[in-house]
């Protein structure tokens, strides 16, 4: 059984709440065990609390969750590339796997809403898939 540990941001709870709620029913799904969350004040905190989660032992993948609505700057389109990249570099650092399960840059409220369980669903299935290939390998 997979272990998953879940970091998820409070900012656009409207949107991150919903996936919290769908990951966790897709986790079970899977028959994947959720041993730690998370919360966090932004999806610019999710790479520590992915770093934090990944180093305990009893995680075998992290799953992040958040959502990255568009503005008038392109203050989306940083934190996205940047966060991202940092999850990247975690997984890779840890050799454990951290999804992206995070909606957006360039995405509006409704749009976001609308892509709820999907983001969700593909974030824990490719943590969940990764860490069985992982341990096989």
């Amino acid at each position: 059984m997979v272990k998953l540990g879940i970091a998820a941001s409070e900012f656009n709870w409207e949107v991150v709440g919903p996936m919290l709620e769908f990951a966790r029913r897709h986790a079970a799904f899977l028959r994947a065990e959720i041993v730690a969350e998370m919360l966090v004040p932004g999806v610019f905190e999710l790479p520590l609390a992915a770093k934090v989660l990944i180093e305990r032992q009893d995680v075998d993948a992290v799953v992040t969750l958040g959502a990255v609505i568009e503005g008038e700057t392109q203050h989306d389109e940083v934190i996205m590339q940047q966060t991202a990249r940092k999850l990247l570099d975690l997984a890779v650092q840890y050799g454990k796997p951290v999804s992206l399960g995070i909606s957006g840059p360039g995405m509006s409220r409704v749009q976001a809403l609308e892509r709820v369980n999907e983001y969700a669903r593909r974030a824990v299935e490719a943590a969940v898939k990764m860490a069985e290939r992982l341990e096989r390998a």
